[in-house]
């Protein structure tokens, strides 16, 4: 979740926000309570959680907004007569109505509670960090979310999320000075889709250890055929005039029952094909996006919550990916010679940087160099507005055309203001927001 918190409301900004909050992240809480996955939180969106005032807003929106909306969508259908149309939009509004008393009976308010099963940390504000000009940038990035995760959380073992799964050799040494002991990297180009080499950990000659995503499983959930296409589950585009969703991806109106038969014939599948993946031992790992599971993907968190039951009962043992993981399964030696890569399209970096996006690539790399060539230490408001630059989603969003000219806006944004810091650093206050209040220093 880029730092959207305080940036833009409606169609784009901290909505997104409220929503990720009320479909995804309160609904994973109890999955998360009950089985031994790995949560890894950016610090940028810990950054908005803690934020004075952000609770606030969200029940705002929850109890204010999002009542008002449904009520003129409702107000639309019964002018219609469309009655089943009309009861799927009442269980809506009845689940942001719950979602609203949820989140106000968390006793120490949702950061804490997601904190409490986070044992990854990741870059600051989810840079590629391979597209970064320096090491200092780089520092700068996987200290400062180190130590957001140590302030907020207490220990940390050590592992950390590889934004976009962006990785180059060249970060080893820059990983292990951070402490950084295992993380996951997306090597498809590499063995080939379905190598069993996949499931097996990797030892850098450095130190950290990487964990190879296995595409073959994660694709039956996340590509255009993936589970979430499905006729039977909630169409994401179809939206009604005020931008709920109440139709199946085959036009349908939603229908529960049909949904719920549907996740757990998937989780049956899901189950059944990573369990003869590792029939020969390894350890396959589905990494996916949380927003995935209930925001992208209504059905996702009761898919996950089904997983985990049917995981159970067909004999597959989960894990964490941890110290006790690596104990028992042995790392090979990683190739020497591993070519940058990421879980973006092609597995390269093109979707960060591509000839559609190039500009983003080169205002971020353009400024950190100029941070690097100033006079001086930088003052903390140039370092902020560079890690806001250098977050992965302003290129993603504009390579996806999701956000209209809202990404390259933020992006011109927070580089002009980087530029007018350099240059009269008194005259800009030192924070943005709550952005980074753990912020490491500029190694130059």
């Amino acid at each position: 979740m880029p730092y959207v918190e305080g940036f833009g409301t409606w169609p784009f900004g901290e909505e997104w926000l409220w929503e990720a909050i009320a479909t995804s992240y309160l609904p994973l809480l109890e999955v998360l309570a009950r089985a031994p996955l790995t949560l890894s939180l950016t610090p940028v969106l810990c950054d908005q959680l803690e934020q004075e005032g952000t609770r606030e807003r969200c029940l705002r929106f929850l109890k204010e907004i999002r009542p008002e909306s449904h009520g003129r969508d409702l107000e639309g259908f019964r002018q219609t007569g469309e009655a089943e149309l009309i009861a799927e939009l009442e269980r809506s509004q009845a689940e942001y109505e719950a979602a609203a008393r949820a989140l106000q009976a968390l006793p120490d308010g949702l950061l804490a509670s997601l904190g409490a099963h986070a044992t990854w940390t990741s870059a600051a504000t989810h840079a590629v960090l391979p597209l970064l000009a320096t090491d200092s940038g780089v520092s700068l990035q996987l200290q400062t979310g180190v130590a957001s995760h140590r302030r907020r959380f207490g220990e940390w073992g050590g592992g950390l999320w590889l934004p976009e799964c962006a990785h180059a050799a060249w970060l080893h040494p820059l990983l292990e000075e951070a402490g950084v002991r295992f993380t996951c990297v997306e090597l498809t180009g590499r063995f080939g889709l379905g190598d069993e080499r996949h499931l097996q950990p990797l030892q850098t000659e450095e130190g950290p250890v990487l964990w190879p995503i296995d595409r073959s499983i994660m694709a039956l959930v996340w590509s255009d055929d993936g589970y979430p296409s499905a006729a039977a589950y909630r169409d994401y585009h179809g939206l009604t005039f005020h931008h709920h969703r109440v139709w199946t991806n085959d036009g349908r109106t939603y229908e529960h029952e049909r949904a719920r038969a549907q996740v757990e014939a998937h989780a049956r599948d899901f189950v059944a094909r990573a369990k003869a993946r590792v029939a020969h031992g390894g350890v396959c790992v589905c990494a996916l996006d949380t927003e995935l599971l209930g925001h992208w993907w209504y059905e996702g968190v009761r898919w996950l919550e089904a997983v985990v039951a049917e995981a159970e009962r067909q004999g597959l043992g989960l894990t964490a990916l941890d110290e006790d993981a690596l104990e028992r399964h042995v790392p090979a030696p990683a190739p020497s010679d591993l070519a940058v890569s990421s879980w973006g399209e092609g597995g390269d970096l093109r979707t960060w940087s591509g000839p559609s996006v190039a500009q983003f690539a080169w205002r971020a790399r353009t400024a950190e160099l100029a941070v690097a060539g100033a006079p001086g230490p930088p003052s903390e408001r140039v370092l902020r507005e560079l890690l806001a630059l250098q977050a992965s989603d302003w290129a993603f969003l504009a390579y996806r055309g999701l956000a209209a000219d809202y990404p390259g806006a933020r992006a011109a944004g927070h580089a002009a203001a980087l530029t007018q810091a350099l240059a009269r650093p008194a005259e800009l206050e030192p924070r943005v927001r709550n952005l980074a209040p753990e912020l490491a220093g500029w190694e130059g």
